[in-house]
């Protein structure tokens, strides 16, 4: 396995405000607590080679015996491993705890309320572009069908869209799949074999960890900090570790919302180029703005084409159903890719690829129901402010959900009580490697209001029966070491 190594300046940035000056618990202890958190939060990745004490505490401010004492407590616990001329490495503990049992008279059937999925059913216009698109089939039944790049007319509507956005586009650079997810399993056969490695911001869409898993190639986590991308860390991580390619979420970022800004866009194409490790750049989110426009997107800071390979999809924006998506890449590449996929499948349907160009080139966003997704955020957020004070929870630029944390490492043993309360919910783990992100739920705001209300009245009786189940009268140390181990 192989050990990528954090600097000492993304750790910084990591921490922030770790200590409380007005605190009388000892700075080794609350820098081991911060250190672990970062750790079980997933912002800090499984394997990873800590600073040495001594650079550490030049970057802290700090005696090398604090630094040594937190990294004791650390290695008790079971957070840190360390070897003699290998340094410090994060690990996890041994064992766990288990997820309370579902209780016998916990909500089934009908009254089961799904907040797991993240997407809108079918935009106004989706019915009248199939409408059109059975009257154009007929100029296309004399032909096969048969087109593993994508009809030419959707490939130009495509091509435009990017024109539009700032990122000259021909048409052969564009290639059409089933959805994204073909797209993403077309680039792994292409760029990645079993053992390779390939780099992650993390978290991150919770499937292209499982396509990578189930493609054997090891995905290498770059934590996100709390606002932002680590550029450092990503060119680190490309430095160390070699990876064959980077999967990046730069706009409206699924889980967390948050979306790259131009200047680091730039940073993260220059450092892609300088380590020659391509990029693939989820664009599958990019209308779902909600506080304002995206940045260009990443591509546009490549102009050669050769770095840079953007997955599209029509399925967030237009409708699920329409399992039409796209890549973006040089000429090369999109041949390529066209002759692997002739050995998975020979085309996209033909009705589906001219109802999406269709709506390609109407080219109306979210429209109106950009202001009906503010309002359930919105909403959703008073909701838990109300309800949930505890939890921190942040309002995203854009995308479909938000991204709760929790005060404790307990996301899974909530998710399952959830469940017997009549909801189910989507624990941080799903979108993080090695156990990460126990304090974190992902809550989608696209179900009306009453549901939202619903969901979240369900969640606060969950939340209620958890703590119900803590035993009284604990040491409070040993209660957060407890629930840290809930991953």
């Amino acid at each position: 396995m192989s050990t990528s190594f954090l600097r000492p300046p993304s750790l910084l940035r990591l921490l922030g405000a770790w200590r409380a000056q007005d605190s009388a618990e000892p700075a080794y202890r609350q820098l081991a607590q911060a250190l672990r958190m970062l750790v079980l939060d997933g912002r800090i990745g499984l394997n990873v080679r800590l600073p040495g004490e001594r650079e550490l505490a030049a970057a802290l401010g700090l005696s090398r015996t604090t630094i040594a004492a937190a990294f004791d407590r650390l290695r008790d616990e079971g957070y840190l491993e360390s070897r003699q001329g290998s340094g410090s490495v994060t690990r996890l503990p041994p064992g766990r705890v288990e997820t309370p049992t579902p209780d016998i008279d916990g909500v089934t059937g009908d009254n089961l309320l799904n907040w797991t999925h993240a997407a809108l059913p079918a935009a106004p216009g989706v019915g009248l572009a199939y409408a059109h698109a059975v009257e154009a089939l007929p100029a296309y039944l004399g032909d096969l069908g048969y087109d593993p790049l994508g009809l030419p007319v959707l490939r130009r509507a495509i091509a435009a869209h990017y024109e539009r956005r700032g990122c000259p586009t021909d048409p052969d650079q564009i290639m059409i799949t089933n959805g994204a997810q073909q797209g993403f399993s077309l680039l792994l056969q292409w760029l990645a074999g079993p053992g390779d490695r390939a780099v992650i911001d993390h978290p991150t869409y919770h499937n292209a960890i499982q396509a990578l898993q189930r493609a054997n190639v090891v995905p290498v986590p770059v934590g996100l900090p709390v606002y932002g991308w680590d550029i450092d860390a990503m060119d680190a991580a490309f430095r160390q570790t070699a990876p064959r390619f980077a999967y990046i979420i730069a706009d409206f970022h699924n889980p967390t919302g948050r979306s790259m800004d131009p200047a680091t866009r730039r940073a993260l194409v220059a450092v892609a180029m300088r380590t020659h490790t391509p990029l693939v750049i989820d664009e599958t989110m990019v209308a779902m703005g909600l506080d304002g426009s995206p940045p260009p997107p990443v591509a546009c800071h490549d102009p050669s084409g050769r770095h840079v390979i953007t997955l599209g999809s029509a399925s967030k924006i237009f409708w699920g159903g329409l399992r039409v998506g796209w890549i973006r890449a040089d000429p090369q590449t999109v041949a390529a890719l066209g002759r692997i996929r002739t050995t998975m499948d020979m085309a996209s349907p033909v009705v589906e690829q001219l109802a999406v160009a269709q709506l390609m080139d109407a080219d109306e966003g979210l429209g109106p129901r950009a202001a009906m997704l503010r309002d359930r955020r919105d909403h959703l957020l008073a909701q838990l402010e109300q309800h949930l004070p505890h939890w921190r929870v942040e309002s995203p630029a854009g995308g479909l959900s938000l991204w709760a944390e929790l005060p404790r490492a307990e996301a899974s043993a909530l998710a399952a009580l959830a469940g017997n309360h009549g909801v189910r919910i989507a624990a941080g783990p799903r979108f993080g490697v090695n156990g990460a992100f126990e304090r974190f739920l992902r809550l989608p705001f696209t179900l009306p209001e009453a549901q939202l209300d619903m969901g979240v009245a369900r969640l606060v009786e969950a939340d209620a029966r958890l703590h119900a189940r803590t035993p009284r009268g604990r040491d409070p140390l040993a209660l957060a070491l407890e629930a840290d181990r809930l991953i």
